[in-house]
């Protein structure tokens, strides 16, 4: 082989080495490299170190001269507690003295809340009975009213029965209307309708009435609610109207413009209304005029009413007795004497207060005092 030849098989040789000299040369470059990081990351870390160190070692100092501040108040204090506990152990001992008389004290404390346990047991026990005597006391206090109840119904049925008697003839009239027509071949569907119209109207009246004396006489449930008193009123005239009526009796309203609310039961307040108008209604029968007033007024933060009449009066030395139970100036016969006193119940349990006065020239007038109740102060919109 030749001098050329050679070199030509030799060259690609050599560079095969240098190829691979240059692959472990970088190598070991990416290696150094990464060492080279690797260190100055290392570094960086000892330098926060060392921050760190420089830091910690600013604050022990600092600490260190608040432990000499501390160390010398500390000296300080110990020898306050010194004499501290000096006068602790003359205190000790006065308390040993106290504690042996309190233990003496305690003994005696001992027997005496013995015999407050006998005490409290016979007390719990005279609670009891008192409570259970106060609950029947209530439940004859509600059968009383019950009762009075029922009496004013009983007075009214007469009314009550010419109340129903007007709408029961108009039906009658206009019912009777209709079949005269039929009878007389007019059909005249219009009139028919009308006359109908004003039988069912009539019906309505008639159900109203044996509504509310069905609400009336039914037992009141113990439950406050916002009552309008002016309603009331009218609701207590609608049952005594026909009575006022047939006795030739006038009755004024003077009404609130704006409804006096109250806090209670719309039946007991009726109940209230009625035993009141009861006794207008008997105090002026004999009178020469006939008139009851009603007012209703808001003033201040209470709802007033009030009823006038224009009969005799209370009699001398009676107006402090007329609200007690069983008390009448009417005949025997004429009167329970539960009326008064089951309205001065009623509007005392309502908050309330019920004065009577006579009036110069124009009979009693009683008055109704109850708490006002700001309705739209007191629902939120």
């Amino acid at each position: 082989m030749g001098l050329a030849e050679r070199s030509a098989a030799e060259v690609p040789a050599v560079d095969y080495d240098i190829q691979v000299e240059n692959v472990h040369l970088r190598a070991r470059v990416e290696a150094l490299e990464a060492r080279a990081q690797k260190e100055e990351a290392r570094r960086r870390a000892m330098i926060h170190i060392m921050g760190d160190l420089a830091s910690t070692n600013r604050r022990l100092a600092d600490s260190r001269k608040a432990m000499l501040h501390i160390l010398g108040d500390y000296e300080a204090d110990r020898s306050s507690l010194a004499r501290q506990t000096e006068r602790l152990d003359n205190s000790r001992r006065a308390l040993l003295h106290i504690l042996s008389d309190a233990h003496q004290a305690n003994l005696r404390l001992e027997n005496s809340r013995k015999a407050m346990i006998h005490i409290m047991g016979d007390l719990r026990d005279t609670t009891q009975e008192i409570r259970e005597r106060e609950q029947e006391l209530r439940d004859k206090q509600e059968q009383l009213v019950q009762a009075g109840k029922l009496a004013t119904l009983g007075e009214l049925t007469t009314g009550v029965a010419h109340e129903l008697n007007n709408p029961l003839n108009n039906i009658q009239l206009f019912l009777g209307n209709v079949l005269d027509l039929m009878e007389r071949g007019v059909i005249d569907p219009e009139r028919f309708k009308g006359e109908i119209e004003k039988a069912l109207a009539q019906v309505g009246k008639a159900s109203q009435i044996i509504s509310h004396l069905r609400t009336f006489g039914r037992v009141a449930l113990i439950e406050r609610e916002p009552v309008d008193v002016n309603e009331a009123i009218v609701r207590s005239l609608s049952l005594l109207q026909e009575q006022f009526r047939l006795r030739d009796i006038s009755v004024e309203l003077d009404l609130a413009e704006e409804a006096p609310i109250v806090l209670g039961n719309a039946i007991q307040l009726e109940q209230v209304f009625l035993n009141i108008l009861a006794n207008a209604r008997d105090a002026v029968s004999e009178a020469p005029l006939r008139c009851i007033t009603i007012q209703s007024r808001i003033i201040a933060d209470e709802a007033v009413t009030v009823f006038t009449d224009s009969g005799t009066g209370i009699p001398a030395g009676m107006d402090q007795r007329i609200f007690d139970p069983f008390f009448t100036t009417k005949e025997v016969g004429q009167g329970t004497g539960l009326g008064l006193s089951i309205t001065y119940g009623i509007i005392k349990e309502h908050r309330g207060d019920v004065q009577v006065e006579n009036v110069a020239g124009a009979g009693a007038r009683f008055t109704i005092t109850l708490p006002y109740m700001d309705v739209a102060a007191a629902v939120p919109a």
